[in-house]
């Protein structure tokens, strides 16, 4: 029985957790490739090529991160598409997600150079790191079409409850990745361009892995693959409703975080420093709850397709036992060994002290976050995109007038402005979740 076959029948618990697992351990192998190019490239003579790789590395985490309704949206719409059993609409989803992707990608190289200098710009580095940063940007700008072609396959495949593959393409993407790095920088002499050229073809590598990974799974769905479909735009209506309210609900969180940044950083670099340290801890817990909550897409998008609200209200209720038992833990282990951490992520005592400062934050943000994190999953298998967007829109409008009423605290105060930014959110999707529980998502509308 396949993977997708098991999680079908297994129980709800059993069903998130077999999703949930290959996607937690997929995200703990991504600080791994980070932690080889700077250990690399950090062994070259000159500091600049660090710097360099860092300010590249930052500028194409947001650019991606940007783009990743094509995972979101595909997911959402394939897993519908498998709850109503309808595999013509499951081939022709990843036909349009792959040509979407592949449009934007191919702009993105033939258009993406001004771009890459604008962020650099703003990422404001020295001199000479921004310049070899602009040459490392434009080699790994040529990875763009496979970097998102692979967001939609990994889409593909979760929609269909299938979350091995994105094991298999991390763990190919990032060993490739690692192993071009010692062969083009220590054996060959190369610095920060050697470091791009290991991504770019890691990313080609994982793409042509994917599509034959995809080859495989469309021999064993039925109906037809309607190339007219592609090439015409009614048929991407759906598609584009979904996927253009993602991307501007991400704009609204990368603003989020962009702000948050500067203004640390405009109280002095160590502030900036502690800061930095202490978004690890929310990307650790993030590995966990991203798991789940991409698990919930799977499911509650299955159910939805289904029209089985009792399903639907099942893996919700799966998901959040999951999720608020990893939030817990998260908040416990920061609370117990939140400076044992502090000291294993920085050296310096400046920042280690006034990173401890802070730390209480750390321990209350993952009991905020995980609703957020949650049902941003719910509403992205049941395609409820606009009401997502909302929830950023209703966060920044509380976000920005906290973090100016509470400048006097200082750091303490842009801590409390993006906790309450988080509280909102939440609790927004948590007001539009009980409403359609009553209303859409009902057993009395079946």
């Amino acid at each position: 029985m396949t993977s997708s076959a098991t999680a079908a029948t297994a129980q709800p618990p059993q069903r998130i957790w077999a999703l949930a697992w290959p996607i937690i351990l997929s995200n703990i192998t991504v600080p791994l490739l980070g932690l080889v190019d700077t250990a690399v490239v950090g062994h070259l003579p000159d500091s600049r090529y660090l710097a360099a790789v860092t300010l590249g590395a930052t500028l194409f985490g947001f650019l991606y991160w940007g783009f990743g309704f094509l995972r979101m949206g595909t997911t959402g719409l394939t897993s519908q598409a498998v709850g109503r059993e309808d595999d013509e609409a499951v081939k022709n989803l990843l036909g349009q997600s792959l040509l979407l992707a592949g449009g934007i990608g191919g702009l993105l190289v033939l258009a993406g150079g001004p771009l890459v200098d604008f962020g650099l710009w703003l990422l404001d580095g020295s001199d000479q790191a921004t310049a070899l940063a602009a040459d490392y940007a434009r080699i790994r700008l040529l990875s763009a079409p496979a970097v998102l072609a692979n967001y939609a396959i990994l889409g593909w495949f979760l929609g269909q409850q299938n979350a091995r593959v994105t094991l298999w393409l991390l763990v190919l993407t990032n060993g490739v990745n690692i192993v071009l790095d010692l062969v083009f920088v220590v054996g060959l002499g190369m610095t920060s361009d050697g470091v791009a050229w290991a991504t770019v073809i890691a990313d080609y590598s994982a793409l042509a892995f994917g599509l034959w990974l995809v080859s495989r799974q469309l021999r064993g769905l039925a109906g037809r693959f309607r190339r007219s479909r592609l090439y015409r735009l009614a048929a991407y209506r759906e598609l584009f409703q979904v996927n253009a309210n993602l991307f501007v609900r991400t704009l609204g969180l990368l603003f989020a975080m962009a702000f948050f940044t500067s203004r640390g950083a405009a109280q002095g670099d160590t502030v900036l420093a502690a800061n930095a340290v202490l978004l690890q801890f929310i990307m650790l817990t993030s590995y966990g709850l991203d798991g789940f909550a991409h698990a919930a897409e799977a499911l509650t998008g299955r159910s939805v397709g289904r029209r089985r609200w009792d399903e639907f209200a099942a893996a919700v209720r799966a998901a959040a036992r999951f999720s608020l038992a990893t939030a817990g833990g998260a908040a416990l282990a920061f609370a117990l060994g939140g400076e044992w951490l502090i000291t294993l992520l920085t050296g310096l005592p400046d920042v280690r002290d006034t990173a401890g400062r802070y730390l209480p934050w750390m321990v209350v943000m993952p009991l905020i976050a995980v609703w957020s994190y949650l049902l941003d999953g719910v509403f992205i298998g049941a395609t409820a995109i606009r009401e997502m967007r909302n929830s950023i829109f209703a966060g920044l409008a509380v976000y920005l007038p906290v973090w100016w009423l509470t400048q006097g605290l200082g750091n303490h105060g842009l801590w409390l402005a993006f906790l309450v930014f988080t509280a909102v959110r939440s609790t927004v999707l948590v007001a539009y979740y009980r409403h359609y529980r009553r209303t859409r998502w009902t057993n009395a509308q079946t």
